[in-house]
């Protein structure tokens, strides 16, 4: 999924990145991210759409090269371009099925590598991150497990990090009791809300 242009205002068109990071094609998150892309491009946006499964990428090494001598992850793999994207964009949606109590494995190992978006001084600086401000974060959340007490804990951890590397605004969309075995028709309320969350990132109401 990629598209350009003007957005419906005519203003340049907003730039969104969406990382997928279910292992099945066709899983519920995925099914929502995808939701969402094709309402924000309907909308004018610009949309690059990563699958994280299909990439081949190590995890953060703990090396500090994006703190000793670079601004940026040292490792040359498929995740510097989405690290480069996702810097370069206005929005981000993450979107993640719930494995064993936290985000798929593959979802992990981008959000450990986004450390090399803090500079050096991270923890004394007042602006700790290299990306540009005000970005807006929207996280889509699937789980098998129906009671919505359980697993609540994995959005604000993620949104505590991510508002400190300049994610200002987010938003949640968060499934509950899916399965692979969930009919389509049965997520049409997250549906709806990822239209909104299309609606919102993009600022244009149609």
């Amino acid at each position: 999924m990629r598209s350009g242009g003007a957005s419906l205002a005519g203003e340049p068109a907003m730039n969104l990145v969406c990382l997928l990071g279910s292992p099945r094609p066709r899983g519920n998150s995925t099914t929502l991210a995808r939701h969402l892309c094709a309402n924000a491009e309907r909308r004018g946006a610009d949309v690059r759409l990563f699958a994280l499964n299909e990439l081949d990428y190590r995890g953060c090494q703990a090396c500090y090269a994006c703190k000793r001598k670079l601004d940026f992850c040292i490792l040359d793999d498929d995740l510097r371009e989405v690290l480069a994207a996702v810097m370069a964009a206005d929005a981000l949606v993450l979107a993640s099925p719930i494995y064993f109590g936290d985000v798929s494995a593959q979802l992990k190992g981008f959000i450990d590598r986004t450390f090399s978006y803090l500079v050096p001084d991270y923890y004394a600086n007042p602006q700790p991150s290299r990306l540009p401000p005000d970005k807006k974060l929207v996280m889509i959340l699937t789980q098998g497990v129906a009671d919505a007490q359980v697993f609540a804990d994995v959005h604000p951890r993620y949104e505590g990090f991510l508002k400190w590397e300049g994610f200002a605004e987010s938003r949640l969309i968060r499934a509950c009791g899916v399965t692979p075995a969930t009919r389509p028709d049965k997520l049409q309320p997250w549906l709806d809300e990822a239209e909104d969350a299309a609606r919102w990132l993009t600022g244009v109401d149609t």
